[in-house]
């Protein structure tokens, strides 16, 4: 049977106010007292929990927590009458938006497809190249996280992320993600296999299309996967390489060039 899975999320104005995860943060700030044992009990840091609260105050008409230091009560931190109201809020939300879903189980598997391809449509950004894919491997570091993600057509997108992001958007393999690359970023060269280059990713193709501009020039280019890719180049870059359509060339993107994004 078909499921179709969605997650919650408040919203002031344009930006993001929380979703389950700040609020579960908000109801055990409430039950503990303490931003630690909070933090500790949802696997969030000490550090991203401050924030997350400082984000929620910062978008709020009034803070949601405040944190009371010393005195005849004691310290530690307490959800404002506010909060408690955000977090009952979004409970009785969330139990709509339950039965809400529960509604698409009995769509058929071709609506299914149209649901997904018409959620990938709504993400909007200014990156030229915009990949959805699923994550294929997770190389762990110390500092940075390098993630390859496998696009439909079968190419490997390489992005350099700090461990944190890799946490904070909850990648994992198997994870729906988009990679975004500004088409500035995409570098342009001929074939040659004598030729070595560090960036990390390498994706052979064709050119199918050059629109040029008074300085500089749109090249697409359509990778041997099926993707297409946006490069913008000079000029003079076009001419020297002889760049036209049909041309056989490979498109260049650095690892630490690559955006990944995931949805809530």
């Amino acid at each position: 049977m078909f499921k179709y899975k969605g997650t919650l999320s408040l919203h002031v104005g344009d930006q993001a106010l929380g979703g389950a995860d700040r609020i579960a943060l908000l109801a055990k700030i409430d039950e503990t007292g303490s931003i630690t044992a909070a933090a500790r009990a949802i696997g969030m840091s000490y550090k991203g929990a401050w924030d997350a609260i400082d984000a929620m105050n910062n978008l709020a008409e009034e803070p949601l927590v405040t944190r009371m230091t010393g005195g005849k009560g004691g310290g530690g931190t307490h959800l404002t009458e506010r909060g408690q109201r955000l977090i009952e809020a979004f409970s009785a939300l969330e139990e709509v938006h339950r039965r809400f879903l529960a509604q698409f189980e009995t769509l058929t598997e071709a609506s299914a497809d149209d649901i997904k391809l018409i959620r990938s449509l709504m993400f909007r950004t200014s990156a030229r190249n915009q990949f959805l894919g699923r994550v294929a491997a997770i190389h762990k570091g110390v500092v940075n996280d390098t993630v390859e993600l496998e696009l439909p057509g079968g190419e490997r997108v390489v992005a350099v992320l700090t461990c944190e992001s890799t946490h904070d958007l909850g990648l994992a393999v198997g994870t729906e993600a988009m990679a975004l690359i500004k088409a500035s970023s995409v570098l342009v060269g001929l074939p040659d296999p004598a030729l070595r280059l560090s960036a990390r990713n390498q994706f052979p193709g064709t050119v199918i299309q050059i629109t040029e501009g008074a300085v500089n020039a749109d090249v697409r280019i359509k990778l041997t996967g099926g993707n297409v890719m946006s490069a913008v180049v000079t000029l003079e870059s076009v001419a020297a390489l002889g760049l036209r359509e049909g041309l056989a060339v490979v498109a260049v993107v650095k690892a630490s060039s690559v955006i990944l994004g995931t949805r809530r």
